[in-house]
């Protein structure tokens, strides 16, 4: 990928952004990272065997240094600062990882309306680990949804669902759009933008990884403190406490390249 620093990609991106309340970067990470990517989602799964894929969450990022690794990618964060600003924290991070054939949907939703933040100033990166496809339950967004108010969630028990909730208005499917992702692409949406996925019932995994950034002056307002998956990533450290980077130990942490930077 070519840097948004060093062009009109960065303001292109923005306006597209501000547009329609998403936009996709193509090439981002390189095929290594992502082998390593997939290699760490084997390890998770393998360690939370009672876990389902698409639930390995923020809560198992505290200590893992891979983890802290990948979101702390330059390459991510010069994206993550162009919506946002240079002064980066993470707020949280989670593997959806759809199994063949049995892969939960995430029913639209906004993801506004699920967070302790004040102001609500975040931005998700969505780093496809697989390709990702309508086939086998790609992100669906409704462009321009971002400029509507956050609305209320309702309890859904009538499909399995990784949320197990979904936006208590109608949804207009008509204008969904299918955001369409090689491995290493990174798409990023708006905290209020309407969208969600359907299952998988292809023979192939769909893997992502959101990544939610925020500027270190928005606050996290979670009573726990500090958040388990705030880490701080550059610039100033803002009015947030954040948990300590964590070191590798050798057997207990997934092995990656680079790790003795971590010990």
């Amino acid at each position: 990928m070519t840097s948004v620093a060093d062009n009109d990609i960065g303001a292109q991106a923005v306006a597209a952004y501000q547009r329609d309340g998403y936009v996709v970067f193509r090439n981002v990470l390189d095929p290594e990272l992502i082998k390593e990517v997939n290699d760490h989602v084997d390890w998770l799964q393998a360690r939370h065997p009672d876990v389902r894929p698409e639930q390995l969450g923020h809560v198992f990022l505290r200590d893992d240094p891979f983890w802290i690794r990948l979101v702390s990618d330059p390459r991510l964060l010069e994206i993550a600062a162009l919506f946002v600003g240079p002064d980066l924290a993470l707020f949280a991070s989670h593997y959806i990882s759809k199994p063949p054939y049995s892969g939960q949907p995430v029913l639209w939703h906004q993801d506004a309306a699920f967070w302790p933040l004040d102001p609500m100033s975040v931005v998700t990166l969505w780093l496809a680990v697989d390709h990702s496809t309508p086939r086998n339950g790609c992100v669906r967004v409704i462009p321009g949804s971002h400029r509507s108010p956050v609305a209320a969630m309702r309890d859904i028990t009538s499909v399995e669902s990784v949320l197990g909730k979904e936006i208590a208005v109608e949804v207009d499917e008509s204008q969904a759009v299918d955001i369409v992702l090689a491995p290493g692409d990174v798409e990023v949406h708006h905290p209020n933008i309407v969208h969600g996925s359907n299952a998988n019932t292809s023979p192939d995994r769909r893997c992502g990884l959101t990544i939610r950034y925020i500027p270190t002056s928005t606050r996290i307002t979670d009573p726990e403190v500090p958040y388990p998956s705030a880490f701080h990533l550059q610039g100033s450290p803002g009015v947030n406490s954040y948990q300590p980077r964590p070191r590798y130990v050798e057997g207990r942490h997934y092995p990656f390249a680079g790790r003795s930077e971590w010990i």
